[in-house]
């Protein structure tokens, strides 16, 4: 069962970071990405990953402090604490 937040659930979220991954390293060639992966594993640099970070959080109307975004280690709990921090903004 999928919890919505504000007609977004964090399978959704997922897919958000997911999709501007792939749009950002463009070295990436895995098909599936798992939510265990780190940006900094799959090639990002710290300039590319505050590039995905960036259009994720401007493609869920996120408005919040860039160093909040800094804890998680894999996309996974990045999709966590977006969905987390959606839903508090609510």
């Amino acid at each position: 069962m999928t919890v919505e937040v504000i007609g977004m659930t964090k399978e959704e979220i997922l897919e958000i970071i997911v999709r501007h991954a792939r749009d950002v390293i463009y070295s990436l060639d895995r098909d599936e990405l798992r939510p265990t992966d780190s940006l900094e594993q799959l090639g990002a640099n710290s300039v590319e990953r505050m590039e995905i970070v960036l259009m994720t959080l401007e493609s869920l109307s996120l408005n919040i402090p860039r160093v909040e975004t800094f804890g998680p280690k894999n996309i996974g709990e990045l999709a966590q604490l977006l969905y987390e921090k959606k839903r508090a903004h609510a």
